[in-house]
């Protein structure tokens, strides 16, 4: 897959200890790289998606990146369409050395990729060639995973298919949320990305080749992802329940209302009960089960309109009462 991938032509980048570099990202997960590269390297420009409709109210509002780039002084890009001769034009006449890209939301063409004397170089927040993709740290969470990390990969024409230049894990927590996960791993990728380019600039890092028959796939995710299957193992629900927190939010149905669930960790469960079925609460949370006689704590709950709150407190004027299923 990565056999159409350009040489890198260093002989044609004057400062490999001060690069000039065209960034494109788009989320919160981004502005870390952004703002450690503009601290150490020129960044000419910032590509990011357009401005979204956002909120209740509908308003227009920029991405995160496009903010930090505001905040920095840096001319930014919003193409609707990335995939342009003169948008790529424009790209290509900020003259960078190389293009990093961090979460940025489009596909960048051929000649894009080629374009920069050291190509494109991408933070991906995964270990590669795991959970390559759209939403590798939810994913991570969600399948249970020991470790997560970040890698640093020279961009090629597939889906997260390119050579890695560095890659470094760290282990997930017992109680690890993608939110969680997010935020460990968004520092660590700046700091990950400024020793690959060091490295790669001077031509003492060579980027190794992803292995494809390891490799698996983080699909983007929907609201309706976040239903709970009560019918799965405790450790599948507790995952899936820290996996959805923030976005979209783990949630269950119970009397006619949608309950969003959040903080989840393992408990005892009761032979015989029908998976769904509240068992009881303490100030753990409430107790729900699961397969196989299982069961999980739920230690925050949300109802639709109403703030996140511990169990306790929503219990103490909402009532879910013992035996009651959760669909």
């Amino acid at each position: 897959m990565t056999r159409e991938l350009a040489a890198p032509r260093r002989d044609e980048v004057a400062d490999p200890s001060r690069l000039s570099v065209v960034f494109m990202g788009s989320p919160d997960f981004a502005v870390p790289t952004l703002r450690t590269l503009a601290r150490h390297h020129d960044v000419r420009a910032v590509v990011s998606q357009p401005d979204r409709k956002r909120g209740r109210g509908r308003a227009l509002a920029p991405p995160p990146v496009k903010r930090a780039a505001l905040e920095l002084g840096l001319p930014v890009l919003q193409p609707v369409k990335l995939r342009s001769r003169a948008v790529r034009e424009q790209i290509m006449g900020f003259t960078p050395d190389v293009i990093v890209v961090v979460a940025y939301g489009q596909i960048l063409s051929p000649r894009l990729l080629a374009g920069p004397p050291l190509g494109c170089i991408n933070v991906h927040a995964s270990l590669l060639p795991a959970l390559r993709g759209a939403a590798p740290i939810q994913w991570a969470v969600l399948e249970g995973h020991a470790r997560s990390g970040v890698s640093i990969m020279r961009m090629s024409r597939g889906l997260d298919t390119g050579p890695v230049l560095l890659s470094q894990s760290i282990e997930l927590a017992a109680d690890e949320t993608a939110g969680s996960l997010h935020d460990r791993l968004a520092p660590l990728g700046a700091t990950l990305l400024l020793r690959a380019l060091a490295g790669f600039a001077r031509g003492d890092l060579e980027a190794s080749e992803q292995d494809d028959a390891a490799a698996s796939y983080a699909r983007m995710l929907s609201k309706d992802d976040g239903r709970v299957d009560f019918s799965r193992s405790a450790r599948e629900v507790d995952c899936w329940i820290r996996g959805m927190d923030p976005w979209p939010g783990a949630y269950a149905d119970h009397a006619g209302e949608r309950l969003k669930l959040f903080r989840s960790a393992l408990g005892q469960g009761q032979g015989g009960a029908a998976p769904g079925t509240v068992l009881g609460r303490d100030e753990r949370g409430l107790l729900v089960a699961c397969a196989e006689g299982e069961a999980v704590f739920v230690g925050d709950l949300q109802l639709a309109g109403r703030r996140r709150m511990a169990a306790s407190a929503l219990l103490a004027g909402y009532e879910i009462a013992d035996g009651a299923v959760l669909g």
